[in-house]
């Protein structure tokens, strides 16, 4: 008899994989914790994959940074292979290992609906295995600049949806240390003056500027919060939802705020649409 916490549709040879069950098929108070934290992340996903289904039976998720592609099993064992079997569901991950051990899980628990690339961000953009355009692109725990790659991605594959959990971000903490003199000429530079407040405010800019970034590409963004992911307080959920062209506003307020924190020298990681372009 399987748990209650198990809803009836669910692979138990999955969640066993997963380390949410035991190899008894039983459930701790741990992974109880876990379950629970699935759950939560597949309530804001399942009413976006349920509007991919009415508009085109035959849709595709894209899971960049995939590792062992913990979210995209889940995904097609809790909705795509119920609800959605036209649909495809695709991780590509850079760590050749990771995808042979992906492609033979989803080979043994006869989940044909999932594919594993072995592919960098720029080979994934051209790859021929992959279509134009695909439908949603997912990155959980992308580290430091593995969410940019994503977005990067979803952009040029004019994904309708992103569903991003951010990690561990480094890169614009390092811009903003490289020229604190030189900042702090501006009583704002108070804000991340300490090397601890630098970490945490340059990972806030980093995640706002993503924010900035997919708007001004005519996303629809809201930011709300994974509670208890994995035990992280990395836990910043960021949908987006594609509505319409860029927004010249937007994209001003991106490079004002790039120019006003020194950080310049990173436009090219948060690219938007020239607003030449925007105009014509």
């Amino acid at each position: 008899m399987t748990s209650p916490e198990i809803r009836p549709e669910q692979s138990l040879e999955l969640l066993k994989e997963l380390h949410i069950l035991t190899r008894e098929g039983k459930l701790n108070q741990d992974s109880r914790r876990k379950l629970k934290q699935v759950y939560h992340l597949f309530q804001f996903i399942e009413p976006l994959l349920a509007q991919l289904q009415q508009a085109n039976p035959a849709f595709c998720v894209v899971d960049h940074g995939a590792g062992k592609s913990y979210l995209g099993f889940i995904l097609v064992d809790l909705y795509l292979r119920h609800h959605a079997k036209a649909a495809r569901m695709v991780g590509i991950e850079t760590r050749a290992e990771l995808v042979v051990q992906t492609t033979k899980l989803a080979h043994d628990l006869g989940f044909s609906q999932m594919q594993f690339l072995n592919e960098s961000v720029a080979d994934s953009i051209t790859s021929s295995l992959l279509p134009d355009r695909v439908d949603m692109v997912t990155a959980l725990h992308a580290c430091n600049t593995a969410t940019d790659d994503a977005i990067r991605f979803g952009l040029a594959k004019h994904a309708r949806f992103m569903v991003l959990v951010p990690c561990c971000q480094a890169e614009v903490a390092g811009v903003l240390r490289k020229h604190k003199a030189q900042q702090l000429k501006d009583p704002l530079a108070e804000i991340w003056r300490h090397p601890l407040h630098t970490r945490e405010f340059g990972s806030q800019v980093t995640n706002t500027l993503r924010c900035l970034q997919l708007e001004a590409h005519g996303y629809q963004v809201t930011v709300t919060e994974l509670v208890g992911w994995e035990h992280s307080l990395k836990n910043e959920l960021i949908i987006a939802e594609h509505k319409g062209p860029p927004k010249p506003h937007t994209i001003a307020r991106l490079q004002a705020l790039l120019e006003r924190l020194g950080l310049q020298e990173l436009t090219e990681r948060f690219f938007v649409p020239s607003l030449t372009t925007v105009a014509t």
